[in-house]
């Protein structure tokens, strides 16, 4: 082969890596691969789970690197990010098993690694189309299944961990594996419809289709963290409607309103916890929860700072998860609360990282949200809420596609309102004008609602 004709191969590959068609395959293949995580390990092993992965990460790769002209690198990732992946890292040289740490690391590396290149190569319309069509099919095979167990088959189909409890009206678990996972899921699936329906991005009749079937299983799944989820983003939909529809000078101090609000709301639910537990029905499931975070800040005190080391999901046979699963009498996954979490695995050190984190990615996505002619720049902000609100009761922003979409919403928060971006802004000179983080789908992306969708 000649050089030319190596050159023109060359550019070929390098054209196809950066095309649209291949950046919106990716990104579906991607969230349809995590989404659908329990399934795919249950029915073809783990081991095809972290090869799929491992491939997608490959490919990546291969995207950017192709597209290294159009990305920025100081923007590439958001530096709270790099502090608690990294302090995370750092942690697993002093846990009781290194490599079972390090493992872990990997695989929370592996998914950070997978949102950023989807955050660099779709714009926010783009990634919640995509999301869309994912979450469609996966709550139509969810809703399917548990029919054909519970009602045509009336057996429990326990590869996939469905009790096939449908008929007596849940609590159902879909493909997820559990119901709270599965209620997560559609709460997540619904905020997405809602946005999809607002922007005009699938036709009518889909749309109402997609919010009945999310809103559905959501019940269907009887978990108790949905109604709270509901509840949260519910009234976050109002403060951001009443922010949006204020004028530019009044704007800031509404803002601040709100979030003496939400301060008050926090002392008040704690305040308040027990007569509210006793109203969600959850007062047993809630005791128990508070029995395993009192054993986990037991076992904090002996590393109050470092933490134990980085592990995301618990590993039931290192200490100190075999330890606190053995004095409680259970088998827990996770510690049932993100912070815990991170507390008992990373520390004080890691808490604080991980808050600044997510607690940057809330306030710049919920301020761009604010000022957005747009309606889907509110999809980040809703998601962002219902991630950490959920962390109080779950661990799921930590692993799985809760932290791919919590890595996600920060890196879309991040081009929009960073120091990174006055960077750019000053190495293009002030004779060029600024690119938009985020460009809006044209028409032959595959929507219905154009460039120009009301706000």
């Amino acid at each position: 082969m000649t050089d030319a004709a190596r050159g023109a191969s060359s550019a070929r590959w390098i054209a196809v890596l950066a095309s649209a068609a291949l950046a919106r395959a990716y990104t579906i293949a991607v969230l349809g691969a995590v989404f659908s995580s329990f399934a795919i390990e249950r029915i073809a092993g783990r081991v095809t789970y972290v090869s799929i992965i491992a491939g997608l990460c490959v490919l990546g790769i291969g995207i950017l690197v192709s597209r290294r002209r159009e990305i920025s690198l100081v923007r590439l990732v958001p530096t709270t990010l790099v502090l608690f992946v990294a302090w995370a890292l750092i942690s697993a040289f002093w846990s009781q098993s290194t490599p079972a740490s390090l493992w872990g690391w990997v695989s929370m590396a592996a998914l950070a690694f997978l949102a950023v290149t989807i955050g660099h190569v779709r714009d926010t319309l783009q990634t919640a189309r995509a999301l869309g069509d994912v979450m469609r099919v996966l709550l139509s095979i969810s809703l399917g299944v548990e029919i054909v167990a519970g009602v045509l088959l009336d057996m429990p189909f326990r590869l996939l961990g469905i009790q096939g409890n449908i008929a007596q009206l849940g609590p159902i678990q879909g493909i997820f594996g559990t119901r709270n996972l599965l209620g997560f899921a559609a709460v997540i699936a619904l905020i997405t419809f809602l946005i999809e329906y607002r922007t005009q991005s699938v036709r009518v009749g889909v749309s109402v289709f997609s919010v009945v079937l999310a809103g559905g299983l959501a019940a269907l799944s009887d978990s108790p963290t949905v109604l709270v989820l509901a509840l949260a983003v519910g009234l976050a939909v109002a403060a951001l409607a009443l922010v949006r529809h204020t004028s530019p000078e009044r704007r800031s101090a509404l803002q601040f309103a709100f979030g003496g609000l939400v301060v008050v709301g926090v002392i008040i639910g704690y305040a308040a916890r027990h007569p509210i537990i006793a109203l969600l029905g959850a007062g047993t499931d809630f005791s128990r929860r508070v029995d395993l975070w009192n054993t986990m800040v037991d076992y904090l005190r002996s590393k109050p700072v470092q933490g134990w080391g980085w592990f995301g999901p618990w590993d039931p046979a290192e200490f100190p998860f075999s330890a606190i699963n053995y004095g409680l009498r259970t088998s827990h996954a996770t510690g049932l609360n993100a912070y815990f979490d991170v507390l008992l695995q990373l520390g004080w050190i890691g808490l604080l990282l991980f808050t600044a984190f997510a607690g940057t990615a809330l306030v710049r996505s919920w301020l761009d949200a604010s000022e957005r002619r747009s309606v889907v720049y509110a999809w980040t902000p809703l998601l962002l809420i219902t991630l950490l609100v959920n962390s109080m009761f779950e661990s799921f922003a930590l692993f799985g596609f809760g932290w791919l979409l919590l890595v996600l919403c920060a890196v879309r928060a991040g081009q929009s309102r960073s120091w990174r971006e006055r960077i750019d802004a000053i190495g293009d000179g002030p004779d060029l004008p600024r690119t938009p983080a985020a460009p809006t789908l044209p028409p032959a992306e595959g929507t219905q609602g154009g460039p120009n969708y009301a706000g």
